[in-house]
C-alpha cells in the first residue's frame, strides 16, 4: 500500500479570514512553537494508524484561539491513484449525526414544543408497542441518552449479506418495526440508533418537516456548514472526499476477506442517527458553535450534558452519555465533549471539544478493526487537546 503524508497549517489564513469578517479586530500573533509541537504530536498520532493498524489513510482538523485552524493527514484517501489523505475531503460520518438530531429536539424543547420528560406516545401514538416494548413508559430525554430500553435495529440489519441491504432505501417506521421484533437489551443503557429514529420523527410531528429539513434550516444553514448534507437515496458522495474500505466477512478457513471499495452505500438506514456527510472542518464548526451558546441556551446545553455512566462494551471505558453526547475522559484530565461515527462501508470520525474550547475533529477510511486500533484512534484525540508530552498512550503501545 502506498503511502503519503501531508500537513498543513491554516492559522494565518484563518486569521486573515476572522479579521476580514470582524472590522476592527487586531490580526491574530503568528503561531507560537507550542503550536508547532502540538501538530507534530497529531501528526504522529495518525501515523501509528496508518503505519500500524493499516488503516489506508487519517486526518485531522484541529481549531482554536490560539493556534488558528490547521490540519494533519497521513496515508491516502484513494488506495488505486494513491491520492493523499486531505482533512478538507467529505466522508460519511455515521452516528455523529446523531447530535445534530439532538440539538434540533433540544431546540424544540427550548421552545416548550417538546418536553424531554414526554413520553413517546405523547407524540407518536402506537408507534412502540409489542414484544413487552411500550412508547407510553419511554421518554424523549432516554431516547436522547440511550436509556429507553430499546433494541439497536443496526444489528439485525448489520448480519445480513451486505449485499442484500447495502444499495436498499429504508424508512425509519420500517426499521423501527423491525427493532421491536427483536430481544430487549440486557442493560439499561445500551447504545441504539432506534433511538433517534424515533427522535427524528418527533421532530417531524412536532415541526411538520422531516428531521433533515429541519436539520438544514436550524443548524447547517444558519453555520453555513456548506459541506455537510444528507445525501437521501444518493449512494455516491458529491465534491471531493475519500474513498472508504471495509473488509469482507472472513473466508471458511477464517482468515480476513479482501479489501473492499465501500464508498458508495445508500445510508438510509442511518437516517437521523447516522446518515449525514461532511468535513472534519465542517463538524469543528458545529461543535464550537454547540458549545459555544449559539445552538442553545445554556439552560439547554446543560441539559444536553447531564450524562450517566455509558457501557464499556458499546462504547469505551470511561465514556459517559448525555443527550446525543458523549463524554470522554483525557489522559491528562479534564473531559472532552463530542461523538464518534462509523458506517460499515468503512468511514469512521469523530468530533470532540476539549475544557479549553479546542476542537479537533478525525476521519478515517477504513474503520479499526481491533481494540488497540480503536484505541490508537482516540489517542488522536489526546494528542490534539493535551499538551505536548501529556500523553502516555502511544509511548506505552508496544
Amino acid at each position: 500500500m502506498a503511502s503519503a503524508a501531508a500537513l498543513t497549517c491554516l492559522a494565518p489564513v484563518a486569521a486573515a479570514a476572522d479579521t476580514a469578517s470582524r472590522p476592527g479586530t487586531p490580526p491574530r500573533p503568528v503561531a507560537p512553537a507550542a503550536c508547532d509541537a502540538a501538530r507534530g504530536a497529531v501528526t504522529d498520532s495518525l501515523d501509528v494508524l496508518v503505519r500500524r493498524h493499516g488503516i489506508p489513510g487519517a486526518a485531522a482538523e484541529v481549531a482554536d484561539a490560539r493556534c488558528g485552524r490547521w490540519s494533519a493527514a497521513r496515508g491516502v484517501a484513494d488506495l488505486d491513484t494513491d491520492r493523499p489523505m486531505a482533512a478538507k475531503d467529505r466522508l460519511r460520518i455515521g452516528s455523529v449525526s446523531k447530535t445534530f438530531t439532538a440539538t434540533v429536539v433540544l431546540q424544540l424543547a427550548a421552545q416548550g414544543r417538546i418536553g424531554l420528560d414526554d413520553p413517546v406516545e405523547h407524540h407518536l401514538p402506537g408507534l412502540i408497542r409489542g414484544n413487552g416494548y411500550d412508547g407510553r413508559t419511554i421518554t424523549v430525554r432516554e431516547l436522547l441518552q440511550h436509556t429507553s430500553g430499546l433494541p439497536d435495529y443496526v444489528e439485525a440489519i448489520a448480519d445480513r449479506p451486505v449485499n442484500e441491504w447495502r444499495f436498499r432505501h429504508f424508512e425509519p417506521r420500517e426499521l423501527i418495526a423491525a427493532a421491536l421484533k427483536m430481544p430487549h437489551p440486557e442493560k439499561k443503557w445500551h447504545y441504539a440508533t432506534t433511538n433517534t429514529a424515533v427522535a427524528g420523527l418527533i421532530v417531524e410531528k412536532v415541526t411538520g418537516r422531516g428531521v433533515e429539513a429541519e436539520v438544514n434550516r436550524r443548524i447547517l444553514e444558519p453555520l453555513g456548514l456548506r459541506d455537510t448534507y444528507w445525501p437521501g437515496d444518493r449512494t455516491r458522495i458529491k465534491g471531493p472526499h475519500s474513498r472508504s474500505y471495509f473488509i469482507e466477512s472472513e473466508k471458511p478457513d477464517g482468515t480476513p476477506g479482501p479489501r473492499v471499495d465501500g464508498t458508495e452505500w445508500n445510508v438510509t438506514f442511518g437516517g437521523a442517527g447516522g446518515a449525514l456527510i461532511s468535513t472534519p472542518g465542517d463538524v469543528n464548526r458545529f461543535f464550537g458553535a454547540l458549545f459555544g451558546g449559539k445552538l442553545l441556551p445554556a439552560r439547554w446545553l446543560a441539559e444536553m450534558k447531564r450524562t450517566v455512566p455509558a457501557d464499556p462494551d458499546r462504547l469505551w471505558p470511561g465514556a459517559r452519555y448525555g443527550l446525543g453526547l458523549i463524554a470522554s475522559p483525557l489522559e491528562c484530565g479534564g473531559m472532552w465533549w463530542g461523538h464518534g461515527g462509523t458506517v460499515p462501508g468503512g468511514h469512521r470520525a469523530l468530533g470532540a471539544i476539549g475544557p479549553g474550547g479546542r476542537t479537533v475533529s478525525l476521519a478515517l477510511n477504513q474503520v479499526p478493526d481491533t481494540d488497540r486500533a480503536e484505541q490508537d484512534f482516540r489517542a488522536v484525540v489526546d494528542s490534539a487537546l493535551c499538551a505536548p508530552g501529556r500523553t502516555q498512550h502511544l509511548k506505552e503501545t508496544p
